[in-house]
């Protein structure tokens, strides 16, 4: 077993087959093989179910999976520290973000960070899908709500006020909404989470939660379109108030609802239980962790 081996497992991992992780290092497709039979016969498992089409991780792939990303990051880090002093932060960052929430107030942070740190690389994941941080060989996320995945680790870093809002045109045309209950008489606009469509939203009535069925005939994986669509007067959209409060100062778009407010939800860095994590992960978590907490509390 030698960390060129595992290096190989996890591009196969991340590429999704072995052709496209032979093509990535410049290894034949029985070169790949014959080193992953190897990784497979010295731990003595099965580490991918492959069919045509796809690969999957095993429970034992999974595993090595994580433990090989928190070798080679020692081993960078160790390398980095040698080669280029304690203090210098270098190598590839890659981080995850919400497409709004990444475009409005990750990416200033991250051309900051790659000002000041010469020698670091980003590579910048913008999905308001699910991503397996494990499998794809993301170093961290920032992600709204609670942690499904209870085997990541997380660093909170506050709250943020969800907010149900229109644009005048479409409130003109078809009114404003005065209870939750009204919302079942319009257009509203649903983001799709993977396979999950979040047409369910939470409210607060008498201080007791007040969950609502919306429908609408716009549905989008995608938070930018789905803040253009309401801009353009389609419906009604509920969205972090970060995502919409230029517009909203601008009167753009119409807070609806406000008495009813459906409450924060929280915002999180997480990232794969590894024991060292690499100093610039580590300086740009710590450096995203502290701006966006101003934000918050401001």
């Amino acid at each position: 077993m030698t960390l060129d081996n595992l290096a190989l497992f996890l591009m196969i991992v991340e590429k999704g087959g072995l052709s496209a992780a032979g093509r990535e290092l410049g290894l034949s497709p029985a070169s790949v093989s014959e080193r992953l039979a190897m990784l497979e016969g010295y731990y003595g498992a099965s580490l991918l179910t492959r069919t045509t089409r796809s690969i999957s991780l095993t429970d034992e792939g999974r595993l090595l999976a994580e433990g090989a990303r928190r070798l080679l990051a020692e081993a960078d880090e160790l390398e980095s520290s040698i080669r280029l002093g304690a203090q210098k932060i270098s190598g590839l960052i890659r981080l995850s973000a919400p497409v709004d929430l990444g475009q409005a107030q990750i990416v200033p942070i991250l051309d900051r960070f790659l000002a000041e740190h010469s020698s670091v690389t980003i590579d910048l994941n913008l999905t308001d899908g699910f991503v397996d941080l494990v499998s794809q060989g993301i170093d961290f996320a920032v992600r709204y709500g609670v942690l499904a995945d209870s085997t990541l680790r997380s660093k909170p870093i506050g709250e943020n006020r969800r907010v149900v809002c229109a644009a005048p045109a479409y409130l003109e045309c078809n009114g404003t909404p005065q209870h939750p209950d009204d919302l079942s008489r319009h257009d509203c606009i649903v983001m799709r989470f993977g396979t999950n469509i979040d047409r369910v939203w939470t409210f607060r009535v008498d201080s007791e939660a007040y969950r609502v069925v919306v429908r609408g005939r716009r549905v989008a994986n995608n938070g930018g379109l789905v803040r253009q669509w309401c801009l353009d007067g389609h419906g009604i959209c509920n969205k972090s108030v970060w995502d919409v409060q230029a517009d909203l100062a601008a009167g753009r778009l119409v807070e609806v609802l406000p008495d009813y407010s459906p409450g924060q939800t929280a915002l999180q860095i997480v990232y794969p239980p590894v024991s060292v994590l690499p100093r610039r992960v580590r300086a740009l978590i710590d450096t995203i962790s502290s701006e966006l907490a101003l934000e918050v509390d401001g």
